[in-house]
């Protein structure tokens, strides 16, 4: 079923790497809402010039900084001249572009450095395509990411807090860092009292079916929860699919490496599960090949 979303509204769905793109048309000028991965950067600056059609990208604006949405700014700031905003906390991790803080070491991932102009708190209101939408914080996936609200048409912009089948992983509980667990359940809760028509999630399509996807996204925390080493898992497997997208194909002997490389794997796996490197690497490829994230070509593991 095709949504009706404003006319001032244009949501360009991205695969992975990249997060959506979500462009407000304002007159002459518009806004943008993340930017996509960095390897992606280019067809994002082209994509984006194409759908302003001749108006002006005043503004980009981020829901949060992992690599996915903050990795197209310094191309779009480059190309168009926007002010870059990004939500208040992540202040110190981008003006000393501190890898570890946004997760870029840790995961293997990259992104071009950009310095933003201004921040963006919770609680306040901005004004996008003509519309006034409030700034929620929603954290868990990220703890200092934000969503952004329209009463008026009750559309929500997650990023990546809620999306119709589950939300992003939970890093900071997985590193240690903060009560992730805790805080997406409140921010699944506080969610759940919007009146949302529309959510526009960080991947994927824009939903209608808000109440069915927050029924799925607090039974995927309640079993996260119960099991914390299911959530350590999923996320392994996420972050070694991930790297393996952006690197397409690896010879099979290269692969053992490959994810022993990857710290946060690395990190998860002694925390939570405990297995050796041999262990880790041949669940790894089995699971993914089970659900065709990899497959077998060749002499070669290739992203599927």
């Amino acid at each position: 079923m095709k949504l009706e979303l404003p006319a001032s509204l244009l949501v360009l769905e991205r695969g992975w790497l990249s997060a959506n793109n979500i462009l407000f048309y304002e007159g002459e000028n518009a806004t943008l809402v993340d930017s996509g991965y960095v390897t992606h950067a280019a067809q994002t600056v082209e994509l984006v010039d194409n759908a302003l059609d001749g108006r002006k990208l005043k503004r980009l604006i981020n829901t949060h900084s992992h690599s996915d949405h903050i990795g197209g700014n310094a191309a779009l700031q480059a190309a168009f001249g926007c002010e870059v905003i990004v939500p208040a906390g992540l202040h110190a991790a981008i003006a000393d572009w501190d890898e570890d803080a946004l997760l870029l070491s840790p995961l293997g991932q990259q992104s071009a450095r950009f310095q933003h102009d201004s921040l963006l708190g919770a609680g306040n209101e901005i004004e996008m395509g003509g519309l006034n939408w409030k700034t929620l914080a929603v954290p868990g996936h990220d703890m200092e990411a934000l969503g952004y609200y329209n009463p008026e048409k009750r559309i929500l912009i997650s990023g990546d807090a809620l999306w119709e089948n589950g939300f992003g992983v939970i890093f900071s509980e997985l590193l240690g860092e903060a009560d992730g667990l805790a805080s997406t359940r409140e921010t699944l809760q506080m969610l759940a009292k919007l009146p949302v028509d529309i959510v526009i999630p960080g991947h994927g399509s824009p939903f209608a079916n808000v109440d069915a996807a927050l029924e799925r996204a607090f039974r995927r925390l309640d079993m996260f929860t119960a099991e914390i080493d299911k959530l350590a898992w999923h996320a392994i497997k996420v972050i070694v699919s991930f790297a393996m997208l952006e690197r397409r194909r690896l010879p099979v002997e290269q692969f053992r490496q490959f994810v022993v490389g990857l710290p946060f794997a690395v990190d998860v796996n002694r925390r939570y599960l405990g297995l050796d490197d041999e262990a880790l690497v041949a669940r790894v490829e089995r699971d993914l090949l089970l659900v065709n994230a990899l497959r077998r070509e060749g002499g070669d593991i290739v992203a599927g």
